[in-house]
């Protein structure tokens, strides 16, 4: 048996499952998958700034709500990118056989 070497963080890909910005239930946008972590990572980064420097400016613009508005877009795209990798970065527990699965015969 040989042992295979764990993938660098460089060859992980975003997997896509993580869905962002909702209407009525249903997910509107979701993390590409393939995009490299670490662009993945460098593009959240970006959208962590922006929205952060929208929020500075919704707390001292009274008269509009559009920077918090582009603030809450921006952290919710951002939080999906690191949720993705997340999952990726994240080891899953083994599977294991369900009930059913248990009760098949072996085949040959």
């Amino acid at each position: 048996m040989s042992k295979t070497n764990p993938p660098t963080p460089s060859d992980l890909k975003t997997i896509g499952f993580t869905p962002f910005i909702y209407c009525s239930d249903h997910a509107l946008f979701n993390v590409r998958a393939g995009v490299p972590i670490v662009d993945a990572l460098s593009q959240a980064s970006d959208l962590l700034f922006l929205a952060k420097s929208f929020a500075e400016d919704a707390a001292y613009a009274k008269d509009t709500d559009r920077h918090a508005w582009a603030a809450h877009y921006l952290t919710a795209m951002g939080k999906a990118v690191i949720d993705d990798v997340v999952k990726v970065l994240t080891p899953r527990p083994a599977r294991t056989k369900t009930e059913s699965e248990e009760e098949l015969p072996a085949s040959n």
